[in-house]
């Protein structure tokens, strides 16, 4: 095995160049922004030194990742050894076709042009033998004129019928070959004047091909099975999942599935596919070291008295954490990256794919799992004032779930996309299956502050906050059973000692299901029936010690 090498061929190598062998890929391993691509094929070796050249390839090979070796076991020739393995790019005049995106319009001009004249001419060929075979029959007719009125056997009004309608058609075959003729004519001196600007304006462009030049060294000739790995720019994936819930809300279907872009230069054609979290670029160098100079001065006695605190929003970033109760996927929603939980993580298509080389996103089905999961109407008021369907299953997956989006799909119709976050192995989910319209949330926030303690002995700032929800069923059936909606409300977390907020239990009507967890979480269970409205009160206090400032 060598690496890629921008020397020249080895001395025992032939002076004469050979002509490329043909290797396809055959396994492509595609990571965040780059793929790795695998030839694998059987050559035909002689004995001694000597040079192969495998392709066409990419010119976008990326020269330090190319590695040929003879897997050991593979090859019918004994002591075969890889001497040297490198990329040869040339430019070559273009294939013959049609221009590529990035040609001008002249040169579109000049290929339409030919293309319109090479079908007149195939049209003019075709009018030309019509006409030969009118003429025959003109001919045949003449001749069973002649004949039937020297036999004593005249038929006039059949000759007259037939030459009737030979003369017709030859007056609308010579019609149209008039016609076509004057347009060929047009068309080549268009055609002409189009090349003559071509040539005035342009050079004729020069395609880069790239071929793998390969020096082996073999001890006596047969066949040798040769294989090429090496990285390329312009593939990329990304998972993306589909989740069904069931009829009777008691399980959910979810199917990974590989979005995969590639504009490599080669079409990937019945490959192995892996799709793999690695970023081979990740730790490519050190990071730039810069002096950071470090001062040191004593407070003031304003800045001693003081603390400034301020109020932030920061997400909970933990693993299987619900969304939002309406399903969207938040402001940013594009595709996000390739989130593994620190540790590379490698998944295998099932059967080889075919994936185009036309920077369009192609879809491969990894697996599918379907699982029993839990439902619930869920509401969190100070993002949405919708109540969403929720479930909540277990991964069953057989392997770590990325995090990527969802299309959501219940009662056979798509609700809407969510982003389902990183999960590993039996690690719970959650899925929101959009909004319930028969239930709306209204939230008011009254806020007061107040003080208390002696000035400068034991002074606080007091401010309290009252949350009133009004929660209410707008359906009215009679026959309608009660449902249960789970609200959740927020209280702010203090993360200093001279800030203290405390829930005021005596105040909330009704009391929260559980107390305020880590991450400030009220939890309201209710039970509405048709028709019915439940009104919330939370309240709590933030007391601030003097000098605390921000609030």
């Amino acid at each position: 095995m060598t690496n890629a090498s921008q020397d020249t061929a080895g001395r025992g190598a032939p002076a004469s160049r050979p002509e490329p062998v043909p290797m396809p890929v055959t396994a492509v391993t595609c990571m965040e922004d780059r793929a790795q691509v695998e030839r694998h094929g059987s050559v035909e070796l002689a004995a001694g030194a000597q040079r192969l050249l495998v392709g066409p390839v990419t010119p976008l090979v990326v020269d330090r990742s190319l590695r040929a070796e003879v897997p050991a076991g593979d090859g019918g020739a004994g002591g075969v050894r890889v001497v040297d393995a490198r990329v040869v790019r040339t430019y070559a005049p273009p294939r013959p076709g049609r221009p590529g995106d990035d040609a001008s319009e002249l040169r579109r001009r000049v290929h339409d042009l030919e293309e319109e004249l090479r079908d007149a001419r195939w049209l003019r060929q075709r009018l030309e033998s019509r006409l030969a075979v009118v003429a025959q029959a003109r001919a045949d007719l003449y001749r069973d004129v002649a004949e039937g009125a020297g036999a004593g056997s005249a038929d006039p009004e059949r000759w007259a019928d037939r030459l009737e309608r030979i003369d017709e058609e030859d007056g609308t075959r010579t019609g149209e070959l008039h016609l076509l003729r004057r347009r060929l004519l047009r068309t080549e001196e268009e055609l002409e004047e189009a090349r003559r600007a071509l040539r005035r304006t342009e050079e004729e462009p020069q395609e880069l091909t790239a071929v793998v030049e390969v020096v082996v060294e073999a001890d006596r000739a047969g066949p040798a099975v040769l294989r090429l790995t090496h990285l390329v720019p312009c593939a990329l994936w990304r998972p993306a999942y589909r989740a069904t819930l069931a009829g009777d809300e008691r399980s959910v279907r979810l199917e990974t599935d590989a979005v995969v872009w590639q504009r490599t230069g080669e079409e990937w054609k019945g490959v192995r596919l892996s799709l793999s979290t690695a970023r081979p670029t990740l730790a490519a160098g050190p990071p730039p070291l810069y002096e950071d100079e470090l001062v040191l001065r004593d407070r003031s006695a304003g800045e001693r008295r003081t603390v400034e605190v301020d109020l932030r929003e920061e997400e909970v970033p933990t693993v299987g954490h619900e969304p939002a109760a309406d399903g969207s996927a938040g402001a940013d929603a594009e595709l996000p990256g390739l989130s593994d939980g620190g540790e590379v993580r490698v998944m295998a298509a099932a059967s080889p794919v075919d994936v185009a080389c036309d920077g369009r996103p192609h879809r491969v089905r990894l697996s599918a799992f379907t699982a029993p999961c839990r439902t619930e109407l869920a509401c969190a008021p100070e993002l949405s004032p919708l109540v969403a369907r929720v479930a909540r299953t277990v991964n069953g997956a057989g392997h770590v779930l990325l995090a990527g989006p969802v299309d959501l799909v219940r009662g056979g119709g798509f609700t809407g996309r969510g982003e389902l976050p990183f999960a590993g192995q039996g690690e719970e989910i959650s899925l929101s299956f959009g909004s319930e319209d028969t239930y709306r949330v209204v939230r008011h926030v009254e806020e007061s502050r107040g003080t208390a303690g002696l000035s400068g002995v034991n002074h606080r700032t007091v401010i309290t906050r009252t949350v009133r929800l009004f929660v209410s069923r707008l359906d009215s059936s009679p026959q309608g059973e009660a449902a249960v909606v789970v609200v959740r409300e927020r209280v702010p977390v203090s993360e200093v000692s001279a800030v203290e907020v405390r829930l005021r239990r005596a105040a909330c009507l009704p009391e929260p299901d559980e107390d305020v967890d880590a991450e400030g979480m009220v939890r309201y269970t209710l039970r509405l029936a048709p028709g019915e409205r439940r009104e919330i009160t939370l309240e709590y206090e933030l007391t601030a010690a003097d000098g605390v400032v921000g609030l």
